[in-house]
């Protein structure tokens, strides 16, 4: 019997059981039955077999709550209100709290919606590594750094499938920019693709049994992913032993002979010609003709029949838990989510947490926006969004006095449309939102001219006159959207100015910025108070009142570089983002933080930054080595005043070798919470992969002999200790 990966790989009767059960359907089906499960029958659905006891498989995006109800083959909504569900924090807020255990949590949540709203996968956690902040899709994805992704993505996927729901863990892989998506040929090194962008989903197959994979959009060093023989069969099946299913983005399938014969099992797209997809009457025919074998279609229709197997939905497999998508727990679970994940960047003077006055101003379209129902296919139906106004409003319990001023305007830009943003997503988009609304006239021009300066004039005149100003400015899903990239990381609808003004009338105002990926701040050295917050659920406003109250202490750290400017990315230094035809990663392992260090760029914020309104000390660490593994221990205290947590970061500067390396790596992290002047010893256990590179003459990971240097901080750029080991092939590691 071959290794399987799955938990019940670990049991060979019941494995023995499962497959001769998945034979028997399968011997008993038709052509035409085995051909409908392999393609979609519906916008989110296979074809099932109903005299076999086989059902149809029901999928639904996505990563921040369960997609609203659609009919079978149009985009339209079935529902008014009752497909409304829980608001969760996106992938990048999860990221931003450092705690696996939130992760957790949030995909509990997700997969016990997910049931109750009858799916039987989701199409999520989106795992991308974040190459670049100017990727419009970046807020569906975790990180920069692949550890980090590999701890946060493993316990929400475990959280999802607890509650007998298939993850469907996205985008495999190297799916970076949205620019010509489906045709954009992303050329990757070996080295690259095995360090940077291939760990997350190895973690998602070894190390959470990931039911489901989701094959991406863009081409792999020449070929489609969702038809990639290296990528998904000599990587996924054959290295890693994978035997769920590979189920196709909405679309990403061009070839009918290619996806028979690669290690693709469901065919999925946004049209509903279904019988006219590449896997459906094309294949049948292809088949028919004996141009392609029948046994290509068996061996997608048994992992199919083993992902309903051990979600249960086959006759005789199990009582299947049901799901739950209105529940005061599960509101619960995201707002404590969104208290982790809002991160304190700059806080000079002390000016927060802040005790509100009287009267207090708020400026900025963010505060009374509502963010859950754009993105793209992340849109959800909530069932409600706390603004920051309004959280505001209810922190001041009607002792405070609070004036709002907008400070901008977003031009009404939405046509009127019949169809649903998603009929035409195949098609290619423009790279920027027009924000500016059609101008046709210097009078126009003028007019528009006139009416930012109105609202900024009107925000400065309220900041001017109040003592405690507050900005909430940032960006929305006009930019953080599936579809399109961003062209710099300027912020929109002339928010600079606005913020500059602000702050020139009241330099103790305070900013808060929102957003799915870092922004300029070129106001930065004027501002003494700076949070950030990424899109955070139907609470993650009140977190964000919570933390410049006082009432929560802030803990979040940023999962990503947050550049000074838009040309300071490696990427776009190169020239090598948004190309529509060939993308050549020449950037290599050098991505994000990894690049930023190891060529001294300044930023504006590093790589796990996030203050506190307590202060933390880190002991001088002990290192044992002991059967192969380093062990490095170390006290953390907390020296404040107040209770609070914080992120102890392991990263590790290798020797200079045969080949370039960054020069520190993220190899372990820890969270803890302290109470004032409490103390708690951290151990971290770093086995030899911490130390090793991939390299592409022996196809595999080596450590090279040296000196190491492990470095423990708060951030990649606040190290507070730092011990060394040596490596020798003779004696492995020595203390």
């Amino acid at each position: 019997m071959t290794k399987t990966y799955t938990r019940d790989g670990k049991n060979k009767k019941a494995v023995l059981m499962r497959e001769e059960k998945i034979e028997n359907i399968l011997q008993q089906m038709t052509l035409d039955e085995k051909i409908g499960m392999i393609h979609g029958a519906g916008l989110f659905r296979n074809e099932g077999v109903p005299r076999l006891g086989v059902p149809p498989l029901y999928m639904s995006d996505g990563p921040m709550g369960v997609r609203q109800e659609f009919h079978n083959d149009r985009w339209n909504g079935v529902y008014d209100r009752e497909d409304m569900v829980t608001y969760l924090p996106s992938n990048s807020a999860i990221a931003a709290t450092w705690n696996p255990k939130r992760a957790k949590e949030c995909g509990r949540v997700l997969g016990s919606e997910t049931r109750a709203r009858g799916k039987d996968v989701i199409l999520a956690p989106g795992i991308n590594i974040k190459r670049t902040p100017l990727c419009g899709r970046n807020f569906e994805y975790m990180s920069e750094d692949p550890y980090l992704v590999c701890e946060m993505a493993v316990p929400l996927i475990e959280g999802i499938q607890e509650q007998d729901v298939a993850a469907c863990v996205k985008h495999f892989a190297v799916n970076g920019q949205e620019t010509n998506r489906l045709w954009v040929d992303t050329i990757v090194d070996e080295r690259t693709l095995n360090e940077i962008y291939l760990p997350g989903f190895e973690a998602a197959v070894h190390r959470a049994h990931s039911y489901s994979i989701m094959g991406a959009y863009n081409l792999l060093n020449g070929q489609h992913c969702c038809e990639n023989k290296i990528l998904l069969g000599d990587i996924l099946r054959k290295k890693w032993n994978y035997d769920g299913a590979v189920i196709s983005d909405w679309g990403g399938v061009h070839n009918t002979k290619a996806a028979a014969e690669s290690e693709l099992d469901l065919e999925m797209s946004v049209t509903d010609n279904f019988d006219e997809y590449c896997m459906a009457n094309p294949l049948k025919a292809a088949i028919q003709r004996g141009e392609i074998s029948q046994e290509v279609v068996d061996k997608k229709v048994r992992n199919i029949l083993r992902l309903m197997y051990r979600l249960k939905m086959l006759e005789g497999t199990g009582r299947r838990k049901k799901g739950r998508y209105h529940s005061g727990k599960h509101i619960k679970a995201a707002k404590k989510t969104a208290r982790e994940s809002v991160i304190l960047l700059k806080n000079e003077e002390s000016i927060l947490p802040l005790k509100l006055s009287d009267r207090v101003a708020v400026i900025g379209k963010n505060a009374t926006a509502i963010h859950s129902c754009g993105g793209g296919s992340a849109e959800i139906k909530a069932l409600y969004e706390v603004t920051p106004l309004m959280a505001l409003l209810n922190a001041g319990g009607g002792d405070t006095h609070i004036e709002y001023e907008p400070g901008y305007f977003i031009p009404d830009t939405e046509a009127s449309q019949s169809q649903n943003w998603q009929e035409t997503s195949l098609e290619d988009r423009k790279q920027e939102p027009d924000t500016q609304g059609t101008i046709d006239s210097e009078a126009q021009k003028d007019a528009l001219e006139k009416k930012i300066i109105e609202y900024r004039d009107r925000a400065v005149r309220l900041a001017r006159e109040s003592k405690q100003t507050i900005i909430f400015a940032g960006l929305n899903h006009d930019y953080d959207v599936e579809g399109s990239d961003k062209e710099s990381l300027k912020l929109p609808y002339h928010q600079d100015e606005l913020i500059e003004a602000v702050l020139d009338a009241n330099p103790d105002a305070v900013v808060v910025i929102m957003g799915g990926a870092p922004v300029e701040m070129d106001w930065l050295n004027k501002a003494k108070a700076v949070v950030w917050y990424y899109y955070s659920g139907l609470e993650g406003a009140t977190a964000v009142a919570e933390v410049l109250t006082g009432n929560v202490n802030p803990s979040g750290k940023l999962p990503e570089t947050f550049p000074k400017h838009t040309e300071d990315i490696y990427s776009v230094k190169l020239g090598e983002f948004g190309k529509s035809d060939k993308l050549e990663y020449k950037d290599g392992v050098f991505v994000g933080y990894r690049y930023y260090v190891s060529h001294n760029i300044e930023t504006n914020f590093c790589f796990g930054h996030g203050l506190s309104y307590t202060e933390f000390s880190l002991g001088i660490p002990d290192v044992r080595c002991e059967g192969g593994k380093v062990i490095v221990s170390a006290a953390l205290r907390n020296i404040g005043t107040r209770k609070g947590k914080e992120t102890v970061q392991l990263y590790i500067t290798p020797p200079q070798g045969r080949v370039e390396r960054p020069i520190m790596e993220l190899k372990a992290f820890k969270k803890k919470a302290l109470e004032p002047e409490e103390k708690k010893n951290l151990k971290f256990i770093l086995d030899r992969s911490a130390f090793a590179y991939y390299d592409e003459q022996l196809h595999g990971y080596r450590v090279e002999p040296g000196e190491y240097k492990i470095s423990l901080g708060m951030s990649v750029q606040d190290i507070r200790q730092s011990v060394t080991v040596r490596y020798s092939y003779e004696k492995g590691f020595e203390c």
